[in-house]
């Protein structure tokens, strides 16, 4: 094992066993390199490690921001990754975008009518009727449906969901370019969103997984995500549908 792995595992355990928390501060890198008789480098390391992970970040000179500070930020480090991975077109958008169907129709089916993200949903939806920038718009979007993903109130589906939309959020900006009329396409989007948003408010978690799916299904097919060279490539074979 590589010795800043030996890092890795001690701040891991320090977290598992509840020894370390969210807030709270990892040890000098000196201490830290003399109490597991490893190298500073290796310390920087582990570090420089967890900051791209999004669990720790690291502040330098004095005062309250100094030091290494646990953080829990899972949705963006993962959305980095993803993006990276797309980039490479080893993880083809077309298919992420069926991941996020899969989990936003899973979500909104068991939103809770009485959940607090709700209320922030409509603010978000009334916000897009005034907006007219496209990327005022589609910043609003985001946050409406990761608002409708942490309704279902699971952490670990919220984080995906956060992090799938980071990794095709330009992606979704470029397709934009390539729809016959924003204006259209932005009036029907809203109108969207609002049938989706009392379709969970009405407790009618059926009804909202049908209209999530087709409303995140029709833009792509609006904008033509195949023909804009994101999806899969020719020579990859598409899954059977049954």
């Amino acid at each position: 094992m590589r010795t800043h792995e030996l890092v890795l595992r001690w701040i891991e355990k320090q977290l598992s066993d509840g020894h370390l928390k969210i807030g709270g501060r990892l040890p000098a890198e000196r201490a830290l390199a003399e109490q597991l008789e490893v190298s500073r480098t290796s310390v920087r390391e582990a570090i420089r490690i967890l900051e791209a992970m999004g669990v720790v970040r690291a502040g330098v000179g004095s005062g309250k921001d100094a030091g290494t500070v646990v953080i829990a930020e899972p949705a963006t480090a993962l959305g980095s990754a993803l993006r990276l991975h797309v980039a490479t077109q080893h993880l083809p958008v077309a298919d992420i975008v069926e991941t996020r169907v899969l989990l936003e129709s899973w979500a909104v089916s068991r939103a809770k009518a009485d959940a607090p993200e709700l209320a922030e949903a409509a603010r978000l939806v009334d916000e897009m009727d005034a907006s007219t920038a496209v990327d005022d718009f589609l910043a609003l979007d985001v946050a409406f449906h990761l608002a409708l993903a942490e309704a279902a109130g699971n952490a670990v589906v919220s984080t995906i969901m956060g992090s799938l939309r980071e990794a095709i959020e330009g992606y979704a900006a470029a397709l934009t370019a390539n729809l016959p009329d924003w204006d259209s396409t932005a009036h029907r989007l809203r109108s969207e969103h609002r049938a989706i948003l009392a379709a969970v408010n009405d407790g009618d978690g059926g009804r909202a997984a049908t209209l999530v799916a087709a409303h995140i299904e029709g833009y792509y097919r609006e904008a033509g995500l195949e023909q804009a060279g994101l999806g899969r490539s020719p020579a990859e074979p598409k899954p059977c549908r049954t």
